[in-house]
């Protein structure tokens, strides 16, 4: 991505790209947890979770930026005395410069994160979101001459307005008639100041994330002539395609209950796992959500699941199945674990010139006896 010496900020940069912090949850702390932007990256370790053993296979490594999943800095902190893991690898990471960042709901939430990652281990198919996160769009109305309208249109889809789902450039016009009067302080492109003016122009309407409504507002008002631009922004209610928690699809073929079962236990590379039977029910429609997801066992039913693959599932929520769909909990860290290839794909594609690791360290605090 750049010839140069690529700073903290650099990557973080990229990191927001692929999961802006706006997405992330109200009760979440994803971004920058310790460390300097400016800093020069001397190496990267990518993590699920940041631990004082992480930060240690880092030093051993040589990175001065550990990337993770989870943030190690989640609750309020009132001290630091080393009393707590949280305060000691806070510690550690300030008194050896390492940078840690957390990349997390955010994560959770872009169409191709950590649920994607769930989906392509499993190979499913037809993949789109389960449960789309509403009050993510803007749309953009604004009124152009004709002869404008395509330069700005494109000023405005090169800034990332008017892409849905596998569409972009996507825009509505219709052409009016603009009527303007110019005070006497005006410099108009159109029209001479002081004198009623009417132009032939067209209304363009656009959607784009809300997220980037800076650099759209910018686009416009760089590319449109005018030297006041009349527009309206709006925030949308519509759920977004391309945003929001789990997401669903389909196998290449239905299985049985007990071929599903192993099916999951080998491309997940789990060692065990709870759930609900379905009986001789054949298992096709899959829901996933890493992490966390029974809160969406009514979401995966409404959308015709047979199967919800996720973690953290408590006991009286395996009753919410019903008999309708095979709740599989594989466990909070064996759901998530592969969210560290995303990091590393990313982050190795976009900086040619500094080492990416993967770290040797498994951070689940569960242990399993058989």
């Amino acid at each position: 991505m750049k010839n140069s010496a690529a700073t903290i900020g650099d990557v973080i940069q990229v990191l927001e790209q692929l999961a802006p912090l706006s997405y992330q949850e109200s009760y979440d702390n994803s971004g920058l947890q310790t460390g300097d932007r400016k800093d020069e990256v001397r190496g990267v370790l990518v993590a699920l979770d940041c631990t004082e053993a992480v930060l240690d296979d880092a030093i051993e490594k040589g990175c001065n930026l550990v990337v993770a999943h989870h943030p190690v800095i989640f609750k309020g902190i009132k001290s630091l005395t080393g009393r707590t893991y949280v305060e000691r690898t806070i510690i550690k990471a300030i008194r050896n410069n390492i940078a840690i960042y957390a990349c997390h709901t955010n994560l959770d939430s872009v169409h191709n994160g950590v649920n994607a990652k769930i989906a392509e281990k499993l190979q499913l198919q037809n993949v789109r979101i389960l449960s789309g996160k509403p009050q993510t769009l803007m749309q953009l109305v604004t009124f152009v001459p004709v002869e404008n309208t395509e330069e700005v249109l494109q000023a405005m889809h090169k800034a990332g307005a008017g892409q849905i789902g596998e569409y972009s450039n996507c825009s509505f016009q219709v052409q009016g008639t603009g009527r303007f009067l110019p005070s006497e302080n005006a410099d108009p492109t159109i029209g001479t100041p002081g004198k009623p003016e009417q132009v032939q122009e067209n209304r363009v309407e656009v959607i784009f994330p809300s997220f980037l409504k800076n650099n759209i507002m910018q686009a416009l008002l760089q590319a449109h002539p005018y030297e006041e631009v009349a527009h309206y922004l709006t925030s949308l209610e519509n759920q977004n395609q391309e945003v929001g928690i789990g997401m669903i699809g389909e196998l290449e073929e239905a299985l049985s209950e007990p071929d599903f079962l192993r099916y999951l236990k080998e491309h997940m590379q789990l060692q065990g796992l709870r759930y609900t039977s379905v009986g001789s029910k054949k298992i096709k429609r899959v829901a996933v959500c890493g992490g966390a997801g029974s809160f969406l066992i009514k979401d995966a039913i409404r959308q015709g699941a047979d199967a919800l693959v996720t973690g953290d599932v408590k006991y009286h929520e395996f009753f919410d199945a019903e008999g309708r769909l095979m709740i599989a909990d594989i466990g909070h860290y064996e759901s998530e674990v592969f969210t560290k290839e995303i990091f590393y794909d990313t982050i190795s594609k976009n900086f040619p010139n500094f080492a990416v690791y993967l770290t040797n360290v498994n951070t689940n605090p569960i242990r399993y006896t058989f």
